[in-house]
């Protein structure tokens, strides 16, 4: 944290409204701006396929938007002290995996259409019938790579822990409350089409953040989920739900 408080007038577990401080800091814009413009282009993405275009020619907006996002969390990597640790135990890397692993087996089941909001047009790497692998190599890569980072920085580290303490980084993740693992579960799943899908994720990985109080274990299991989605995708062709 950059920012200097008063003891006297706020605390680190404050109301993250108190008095006339900045309602999100350095450290929690830092988390924010990945995510908001990954969000972006999402929304761009729909604004140009309602102004025309069609949603082949909106495939290479993904290695933009993935780049960009990349490039956020190269210069700020500095600011997020919790990837800056050693990497779990091998025990506890091998239970993220296996809860990665779980995820995914839920997330390709939970898809009745009352588990679902709205329609998800997905993302086809074909051209003419056969898979284009540079698109789903940059696909899956962004998947893998550059998505887990940024939405366990964003939902994980800042939301959980900011919904209970506005020093959110001086919160271990062990003592998250209820309203901070509910809100940012709740927040996580209607993000996405499968919204109970991702309430489930939501949970696993919130569960492994604050069990094992190492940020890299959601990573690597959102890792892991993402990159077997991609795979199955591939193989099976059900493009929506990417």
């Amino acid at each position: 944290m950059t920012e200097h408080r008063d003891s006297r007038k706020a605390s680190s577990t404050a109301p993250a409204l108190a008095g006339d401080a900045p309602l999100f800091s350095r450290a929690a814009w830092a988390r924010i701006l990945p995510f908001g413009v990954y969000i972006f282009f999402i929304v761009l993405a729909d604004m140009l396929e309602r102004a025309g275009l069609s949603r082949a020619e909106l495939r290479w907006l993904y290695p933009v938007q993935v780049g960009s996002v990349a490039l956020l969390l190269a210069l700020c990597w500095r600011r997020y002290h919790e990837l800056r640790v050693p990497l779990p135990r091998p025990g506890q890397l091998l239970g993220a995996v296996g809860v990665g692993i779980a995820v995914f087996a839920l997330w390709i089941n939970l898809d009745a259409p009352w588990m679902t909001i709205g329609t998800s047009p997905g993302y086809d790497p074909r051209n003419d019938g056969e898979i284009d692998w540079l698109l789903a190599a940059i696909r899956i890569g962004g998947a893998m790579l550059v998505v887990p980072v940024m939405e366990e920085l964003f939902w994980r580290s800042f939301v959980m822990r900011w919904a209970d303490a506005a020093d959110f980084e001086a919160l271990d993740p062990a003592r998250v409350g209820i309203k901070g693992f509910v809100l940012s579960c709740l927040l996580f799943g209607v993000e996405h089409n499968l919204w109970l899908a991702g309430i489930v994720a939501g949970v696993a990985y919130a569960a492994l953040y604050m069990r094992h109080r190492n940020l890299w274990s959601s990573v690597l299991a959102h890792a892991v989920t993402n990159g077997l989605l991609g795979i199955w995708i591939l193989v099976t062709g059900s493009w929506v739900f990417w």
